[in-house]
Parts: C-alpha cells; sequence; structure tokens
C-alpha cells in the first residue's frame, strides 16, 4: 500500500512542476522601483509602488 501512495506523491510532485513551469511561460519583466527594488503597478496614466508610494506618471502626448 505504501507504493500506491508512493506513486501518488510523485504523480502530485510532477502536476506541480508543469502548473509552475506554465505560469512563467509568458512572463515579462515589470517595471521595477528606483527607490525600493520592488514590483511597481501598471496604471492607466502611472506606475505605482504598493511598498514605498513612489508614483511615476506616464507621458501623455496630446496633439494640440
Amino acid at each position: 500500500m505504501a507504493e500506491k501512495n508512493d506513486k501518488k506523491d510523485d504523480k502530485k510532485a510532477k502536476d506541480s512542476k508543469q502548473k509552475s513551469a506554465k505560469k512563467t511561460e509568458g512572463y515579462s519583466p515589470k517595471k521595477m522601483c528606483p527607490k525600493c527594488n520592488s514590483r511597481m503597478a501598471d496604471h492607466a496614466d502611472r506606475y505605482t509602488c504598493g511598498k514605498c508610494h513612489y508614483t511615476e506618471f506616464k507621458s501623455q502626448n496630446k496633439g494640440g
């Protein structure tokens, strides 16, 4: 019976490795905070760091 449980554990380990590989497959590097080196949130008009609240506004070129 222990052999049967070992096979289940091996299958779970294999499945978890495959899932984690799929998550990073389409990953692209995000903008990093220059103050604290955390990943910044990408909003429509700005980048914001949730850790230190550093904000960079995106340029808005309006034809005028």
